[in-house]
């Protein structure tokens, strides 16, 4: 299906609308917001694709309190998601932002549910992040859409983002089914029914003319259905060249399709919906570090910073530009996109590693605050360097890994080829293909195997957290994320990627763009990767980053409806 030739949809034109939303991902619920609001809406996505970097991620979103939440008994309530937000965030973020979002997020999900044909459940157990903290919780607030039937979308079928991954049958899996797909080989009952439930799902599926995709991509075709149903027009191919503002308001925008430039005249707001500076090299070495490889952000390609970088033209101000939402991948082969790696650095037999072969972080952490580890230990003058997973035969033999690769499967000799991955059956022989100092590894694997031995990691503090729990083997005690290596010994290089950068815009809690002076600039709003982080530096739970535009694009279109 990726490779069917991508309807042009519509064509650009010079128009007047209400609300002008650039961006196809979580802008797509600006949009609906819009529609509610009574607002001429249009939406443009600078690639062939609808649904963004939205469409390429796991889909959770991450806004508590909200129906779902209410109706499947998760207990949560305002004031200890305030309270939580609010410990993490500290000074980083606005506080009246912070508000706005817990206010609204209710609202926001009840829109998504009457306006798309989305049904979404509670990921229960799924932690939050930093559930330790005040108004945290280990159960979790993270919600997910239901496997979605893609055939929904019709003709649109094909203007829909591909899959990252192609799945050699279909199979649509949720986050909920990943994490026991990955332990199928250690809890079958649990792992084996979701195989053989989402195996179904998907096969019968096609029997009878349908396409379940899951995650990011049952989202977005969510939303482009709603989207499509509200008759809300789409251009693709068209991105944002120029922002107009007269009078302190933002009253114009010229877009470019397809190498011809047209002009959009805007009544009531534009909502900057467009994706960070995920792949513009040369501003994120600039903005976040030198050290960063080269582009190999997770988020579409499409995400250059045009949307930051025309309100910057207008006067706007930006924030945490040193930010993104880090993710610790496998180099995987060259020329591909890096695999994420999850829950493969929480389970046991294995730890990870630096260029000297040596522990360097609790590997089971969240992504967000791995990645900033990274940066800091650089900045301080103890670059971590080549980063390596090393783990043993039973790990091999017990969990998936990277994707698809599963138990007791080989590691692809092509990773051995260029580099990527080594083995040997004893630290030193590992340590020659790593590149790493034999004595220092062997010391490392000693040190690792005593804690794991004890159950409980007095270095890191590995499994101390439900959060690192979560993905652990349940049926490894005392600690689930600890065993001691054995025989049969592997490695394979890890590189820092991302989801996106999340430094931005400044705005308000009404999503107003504010100008170097703090005030705003009437009727321009950013939302998602385009504003800076309403959690500040922090990561509070899975799908915070999806949570945050769709909570805010139905702030702004209420906000521009009425000024």
């Amino acid at each position: 299906m990726a490779n069917q030739e991508v309807p042009t949809g519509p064509t650009a034109q010079d128009i007047t609308v209400d609300l002008l939303v650039v961006g196809s991902g979580t802008g797509m619920a600006a949009a609906l917001a819009g529609k509610t609001q009574g607002l001429s809406t249009l939406i443009i996505e600078k690639s062939e694709y609808v649904g963004g970097s939205t469409a390429k991620s796991g889909g959770a979103f991450w806004v508590p309190p909200n129906p779902i939440l209410k109706r499947e008994g998760a207990g949560t309530d305002k004031e200890s998601v305030q309270a939580y937000i609010d410990f993490l965030s500290k000074e980083d973020s606005s506080q009246a932002r912070r508000r706005a979002f817990v206010e609204h997020g209710h609202e926001a999900v009840s829109l998504l549910e009457h306006m798309t044909p989305l049904k979404f459940f509670w990921a229960k157990g799924y932690s939050d992040y930093h559930p330790e903290k005040p108004g945290g919780s280990a159960l979790g607030r993270t919600c997910e859409s239901h496997p979605f039937d893609v055939a929904r979308l019709g003709e649109e079928r094909s203007r829909l983002q591909p899959s990252g991954i192609e799945a050699p049958v279909p199979m649509p899996v949720t986050g909920a089914d990943y994490r026991w797909l990955n332990l199928m080989m250690r809890v079958p009952t649990k792992g084996y029914s979701r195989l053989f439930m989402r195996l179904g799902q998907g096969l019968g599926g096609k029997v009878v003319g349908r396409e379940y995709a899951a995650g990011g991509r049952a989202l977005a075709a969510g939303l482009f259905a709603g989207v499509i149903e509200n008759d809300i027009p789409v251009w693709t191919r068209t991105s944002l060249v120029e922002l107009v503002v007269e009078n302190g308001r933002a009253s114009r925008a010229i877009v470019e399709q397809d190498g011809r430039k047209v002009t959009v005249t805007i009544g009531k707001g534009v909502v900057l919906a467009a994706g960070g500076f995920d792949h513009d090299m040369a501003m994120r070495r600039q903005m976040q570090s030198p050290i960063l490889q080269d582009d190999i952000g997770l988020g579409v390609t499409t995400n250059t910073g045009d949307a930051i970088k025309a309100a910057q033209a207008c006067g706007a101000d930006i924030d945490l530009m040193e930010e993104a939402w880090w993710f610790p991948a496998f180099d995987g082969l060259k020329g591909q996109d890096p695999l994420p790696l999850l829950a493969e650095r929480s389970l046991p037999g294995s730890l990870m590693v630096n260029s000297q072969g040596e522990r360097f972080i609790n590997e089971a952490t969240d992504y967000m605050t791995f990645g900033q580890k990274v940066l800091q230990l650089a900045r301080e003058g103890k670059p971590v360097g080549d980063m390596w997973l090393v783990f043993d035969q039973k790990y091999r033999n017990s969990y998936m890994m990277a994707a698809g690769i599963f138990p007791g499967a080989p590691i692809p000799a092509a990773w051995y080829e260029q580099g990527s991955a080594a083995r040997g059956s004893t630290p030193e022989e590992l340590a020659a293909g790593m590149g790493v100092p034999p004595s220092k590894l062997r010391s490392t694997l000693k040190r690792f195997n005593q804690l794991a031995r004890m159950g409980e990691d007095h270095d890191f503090g590995r499994g101390n957290s439900a959060y690192d729990r979560y993905y652990g083997d349940p049926t490894v005690s005392p600690n689930p994320n600890l065993r001691p290596l054995g025989a049969g010994l592997y490695a394979t290089r890890v590189v820092l990627s991302d989801l996106g950068t999340c430094g931005g815009l400044v705005v308000d809690e009404h999503a107003q763009v504010l100008d170097t002076s703090g005030n705003p600039i009437k009727g321009m709003y950013a939302i998602g990767n385009n504003a800076a982080n309403v959690f500040g530096r922090t990561y509070p739970g899975a799908g915070a980053t999806i949570g945050q535009g769709l909570v805010f694009g139905f702030i702004a279109a209420k906000h521009a409806a009425k000024n």
